[in-house]
């Protein structure tokens, strides 16, 4: 009797197109986050490159286009050898620069002011390197039914191309920033192939305006309620008040100075919190709804993407997902201030001295400093799983479930391409803090 062997080839393509599935499970994301995260404080850091690799296998392998999970190969040994690689570099450079800024501002302009100033400024080139090296890398080390994807050489054209529409933005307030955003976006894009077959991004930058619509308005509401404060109907009047008036009016707690300076219509005020969050909420909008409408127009191999990402549902995710994970982060640092303030502070002291001191205030030094410092990282260490879990796990699923792939017959003819060798991987990213994102 023989036995034939499995067919392990995967089904063939429909011509109608995928739906994108996410099979993750939060209470999984949020144990491995939490296993890792606390072997990376048990290293001083050093696991936190096994453990973003463990956590991107784990969301890759969650994300399921037609049923087909993405795979993420990444070695976190090349992580680890491409960060060393990447402080080395920027030590050097930062150094010499920083050297040679420093002597020229004391010379022609005899202060440090204009040296930092350009250390700064020196350093973004840098910054805008990383972020494409990064991408490289993730992409490079990215496969879906076993065939690569890739990011073509092009980090410094970038890093200048990123400058000069920062500078255009800058100059013009704002109002030519979908034409960054689409330029950047189409830079990238139009490098990036899935095996043989390209990435192209079509569209026109002035689509992504319709984006800006919420920010536009909360913007408007916002400059005209400083209209109606400052000119229309001032809040605080013409009458001058002398300093020292004002000053002692404020040790009245009826008043709060509120009645010398004439405040009027102090009410008014309030507004400004809506409108605050008015635009958080647009930032946000803009952010993935142009995404949305980037990726509608987004083409590879004859397939066609779609997605119908809702700006409503993921600014939500960011409210609620941003509250619990700072919550615990704001009120975990209150308590560390609160036991360091019991170990060191007055209070203790005093405490000592009737002879009615807490038992843990006789620790030695050392052992309440241990204590402080873990207490501290505890609370980083929990605020980042919280982050992971109703975040960054919450936005990774609605993105993945709402885009689609239309045509996709044509990617039945792409193949393999070859692998990209990384001498220092992500290390820039690592080392100017940009890789602490999945």
């Amino acid at each position: 009797m023989t036995t034939s062997l499995p067919d392990i080839a995967p089904p063939p393509l429909p011509e109608q197109g995928l739906d994108v599935w996410f099979v993750g499970n939060r209470s999984a994301l949020f144990w491995l986050a939490l296993k890792s995260g606390f072997w990376t404080v048990l290293s001083l850091g050093f696991y936190r490159f096994w453990m973003k690799t463990r956590l991107r296998r784990w969301y890759w392998s969650a994300i399921r286009p037609g049923g087909h999970p993405l795979e993420y190969v990444g070695d976190p040994w090349e992580k680890l050898l491409g960060f060393f690689i990447a402080v080395v570099f920027l030590t050097f450079y930062i150094g010499i620069v920083n050297l040679l800024l420093m002597f020229v501002s004391f010379s022609l302009f005899q202060n440090s002011v204009v040296g930092y100033f350009g250390s700064v400024l020196g350093v973004i080139p840098i910054w805008f390197y990383a972020q494409y090296r990064a991408r490289r890398y993730v992409l490079a080390r990215t496969r879906w039914r076993g065939v690569r994807f890739g990011l073509e050489a092009g980090a410094w054209g970038y890093a200048w191309r990123a400058l000069v529409h920062w500078l255009i933005t800058i100059c013009t307030l704002g109002l030519l920033w979908p034409r960054m955003t689409f330029w950047l976006e189409k830079y990238k894009t139009d490098r990036t192939f899935f095996g043989s077959a390209k990435l192209v991004q079509g569209g026109h930058w002035a689509m992504l305006y319709r984006a800006t619509v919420p920010f536009a308005v909360v913007l408007a509401l916002t400059a005209g309620l400083v209209c109606w404060l400052v000119w229309l109907d001032p809040l605080i009047p013409d009458s001058a008040t002398p300093l020292a008036d004002i000053m002692s009016s404020f040790d009245d707690p009826d008043t709060l100075g509120f009645a010398v300076l004439g405040w009027q219509g102090i009410w008014r005020m309030v507004l400004l919190g809506p409108l605050a969050l008015g635009l958080i909420y647009g930032a946000v909008h803009y952010r993935f709804v142009s995404k949305r409408i980037l990726a509608d127009h987004k083409r590879c191999a004859g397939v066609q993407l779609r997605s119908k990402l809702n700006g409503l549902r993921i600014s939500m995710i960011y409210v609620l997902g941003t509250t619990i994970a700072y919550s615990i982060l704001v009120f975990g640092i209150l308590g560390i201030v609160g036991v360091a303030f019991g170990f060191f502070g007055s209070g203790a002291l005093l405490e000592a001295q009737i002879g009615t001191s807490d038992p843990f205030g006789d620790l030695p030094r050392w052992l309440s400093v241990g204590i402080i410092a873990a207490l501290y990282l505890a609370v980083f260490l929990f605020w980042g799983v919280l982050h992971h879990a109703f975040v960054t796990y919450a936005l990774m699923r609605h993105m993945a479930v709402t885009l689609g792939l239309l045509n996709v017959a044509g990617l039945a003819q792409v193949s393999q391409r070859a692998r990209d060798e990384f001498a220092e991987a992500e290390g820039f990213a690592e080392a100017l803090d940009l890789g602490a994102a999945i």
